[in-house]
This record gives structure tokens, sequence and C-alpha cells, in this order.
């Protein structure tokens, strides 16, 4: 499978302490096959500088392809990736937070099924493999694993990791479908309704995880929990579309 751009889709809210990090790593990884990165970031109406923050490191990097887009009420993280999905133009594109939990380094394990031909969709899993995994809270994983089990139970897949913010898809594919959920119901949305595509090859690779305290500016809670088994239940059980 040749792909000439990735399209990395940064949903941000209130992060112009750390985007700058997170965008030095993006530009210091060097993608399989030469592969060009195209940065798209959508900025959800945040209450700090995000937006100078972006700006500044954009006129400093004039080598890295930062697309840089505003909603100007917040609406959620599934409503910035909406629009971020839309303005991808690469042949495959995947997910980043503006946090440092997830490291950019490993972009080319989930690009590695895709270039030798056998998947159309890769999920890093922060439940597999032998990476650093920080250790944090018990019943934030109990609560993604319970998760996880009930997406499979409705999807028939056996993910071990629904929740993972690294999702690669190829991105005629994900523009296809309609998605409507514009916060943290945004995971299992998407889940269930790829996983009935026809023919779709989904696979999983392990990933690392440098998860964040609430002090440190975490920001999922019990409730987003909640909302996310009622979205198992209304695209998985009823099928929603």
């Amino acid at each position: 499978m040749t792909i000439e751009k990735l399209s990395i889709i940064i949903p941000a809210y209130n992060e112009a302490r750390t985007i700058h990090l997170i965008l030095d790593k993006i530009k210091t990884v060097t993608l399989l096959n030469d592969i060009k990165k195209e940065v798209i970031i959508v900025n959800d109406c945040s209450k700090d500088d995000t937006e100078g923050a972006v700006y500044h490191y954009k006129a400093s990097n004039p080598d890295l392809d930062i697309q840089y887009f505003k909603h100007e009420v917040n609406k959620g993280k599934g409503a910035a990736l909406h629009t971020g999905i839309a303005k991808a133009t690469g042949e495959y594109l995947i997910i980043q937070d503006a946090d440092l939990e997830y490291d950019p380094a490993e972009y080319n394990d989930l690009l590695k099924p895709v270039i030798n031909g056998f998947a159309d969709v890769v999920y890093g899993s922060r439940f597999m493999g032998s990476n650093p995994h920080r250790i944090l809270f018990f019943w934030h994983t109990i609560g993604n694993r319970w998760l996880t089990f009930a997406s499979n139970m409705f999807s028939n897949l056996n993910l071990t990791d629904m929740e993972t913010c690294y999702k690669l898809f190829n991105t005629k594919l994900i523009q296809s479908i309609k998605l409507t959920e514009k916060r943290f119901g945004f995971e299992p949305e998407v889940t269930q309704k790829i996983s009935r595509v026809p023919k779709i090859r989904i696979y999983e690779v392990g990933i690392s995880y440098y998860g964040r305290t609430y002090d440190e500016g975490k920001k999922i809670g019990w409730k987003d929990g909640v909302r996310a088994f009622y979205c198992i239940a209304k695209y998985g059980m009823f099928k929603s579309k």
C-alpha cells in the first residue's frame, strides 16, 4: 500500500501549555517510506491562548504543514474531530490528543499493517505489548475494560482498547461515515459504525501510554463513561445511524 500523506488530527481545548511540545514530537518523527505529514489542529473555543500558541509555532516552523481551524463556541472533542476529519487530505489519518499522553514516535507502528497491505483501520492499544504505561487510576482502567467488553459484544470485534486515542483510518472510508457524537461518545460510535463496514480489516497494535492526572489537565470523567455506555447501546444494540 502506497501512502503519500498522513493527516494528523489534533482536537485542542485549553492546551496552550503543551501543544508546542506535542508539535515538536510530531515534527521530529520520520514516517516510513517518507510519508508526508499534514497536521490539522481544531481549537474547540479554548479559554486560554491555545490559538496564540499555535500561530507562534506555525510561524516558527514553516517546514511543518499545519492547518488551523477554530470553533467559535465549545462543541466538544467529537465535534472537533468531525471538523478535522472533514478537512483531511491524506490517504490515511490518525487522531492525536494535544496533551503528552500518546507518543507520535509510534505512528510507524500503526502504519505498518496498512503499508504491508493488511489493514484499513488500526487501533493503538494501551493494554497490550511491552511499551511503557504510566500507573494511574484503578477505576479508569476497569471502566475502560468494561466499555471495551460491552463494545465488543455488539460489534463482534475482539479489541482490547476501544477508548484509545490512537485510531488510524483510511480517510475516504471515515469521511463516508456519518458521525454525530460531539463529545467523548466519538469512540464507541466510530467503533460500532466502522465494525459494520463490509469487509473492513481492523488491526490493533500495542502502544505506550503517558497518562495525565486531573491536576495535570486530564478532562474525561465518570459522566463521559456513562455516556459511552449509552452510545454503545445506541449505535451497537439499536444500530442507530
